[in-house]
């Protein structure tokens, strides 16, 4: 006799306590099986119990057997939110993680001070979150997107239509990508985990190329800080996300670079994981 979906949920809690399943990541899978929106818990409550049909319960338990290898939420549902949007992700580009919401934050903040109208870049986009969500907030702005994987774009460029967002999207490696273009403000989420870092074998199922940049997990933060002059219009503003302990020798590079105003923010943790500068006026 099927199992109905209470009894369902109550074992693959008690199940999946080990590798850290909450409640409501168990309902949310529970919900994709069954083809409803994966955060309709009210249907679930509504109809718990209804018997859970033989086809979708082979697929979730498929899908706990994925959570329980470490795989993220956004690839067995294949959606994450992101600043109030909803973005379609899988294997070809990284979950976007809350903590680059601190970054959209920090951009629109800088955006109220900037004239208008102004262009915008989002270097390595990859799901497209950055760009999106930047073009949801700010409709004015010309947004502008690039990354080195085709894969990555087409999964970004999926992300823009379905959302009714206008993003021009390039293909390249960082500032290769848009040649002779200048903009107001340049944001970018790049890979800052050093190879061999310990946090690696955790992150396994997600782009590699997305996640480490050379030994110190410094390279590409250095390309982009160095780059970034020839593609900032003066008063200009670059924003990189990094690790939770690279704050100060990011800072140490934007100084070193010429840019002004130089500071870091904070997460919700209270850890500096955004630093930024401005490009000065005059030189």
């Amino acid at each position: 006799m099927p199992q109905t979906l209470a009894e369902v949920l109550r074992q693959a809690q008690a199940q999946g306590q080990s590798h850290g399943l909450t409640r409501l990541d168990a309902q949310r899978l529970l919900l994709h099986v069954l083809t409803r929106d994966s955060n309709d818990r009210a249907w679930l409550l509504a109809h718990d119990t209804d018997p859970l049909p033989a086809p979708a319960a082979k697929l979730f338990q498929a899908l706990l057997a994925r959570h329980a290898s470490g795989e993220p939420m956004g690839y067995l549902i294949r959606e994450q939110a992101f600043f109030g949007l909803t973005l379609r992700v899988d294997p070809r580009v990284l979950v976007p993680r809350p903590d680059t919401e601190n970054l959209v934050q920090w951009a629109l903040d800088l955006l109220d001070t900037l004239p208008q109208p102004f262009m915008l870049l989002d270097l390595g986009t990859g799901s497209g979150a950055i760009a999106l969500a930047l073009k949801s907030q700010r409709p004015i702005a010309t947004v502008h997107a690039s990354d080195a994987s085709e894969a990555a774009l087409a999964v970004a460029r999926g992300n823009a239509e379905r959302l009714g967002l206008a993003i021009a999207f390039h293909t390249g490696d960082w500032f290769d990508a848009i040649p002779g273009m200048h903009f107001h403000l340049i944001a970018s989420n790049p890979p800052y985990i050093a190879e061999g870092d310990a946090h690696l074998p955790a992150l396994r199922h997600e782009p590699i190329s997305a996640l480490t940049a050379g030994p110190d997990g410094l390279a590409d933060i250095r390309r982009l800080v160095d780059g970034a002059p020839e593609r900032l219009h003066p008063g200009g503003w670059l924003l990189l996300e990094h690790g939770h302990d690279q704050a100060e020798p990011v800072r140490a590079l934007l100084q070193a670079r010429g840019f002004e105003a130089v500071t870091s923010r904070d997460d919700l943790a209270g850890i500096a994981r955004c630093s930024g500068g401005c490009w000065p006026v005059q030189r």
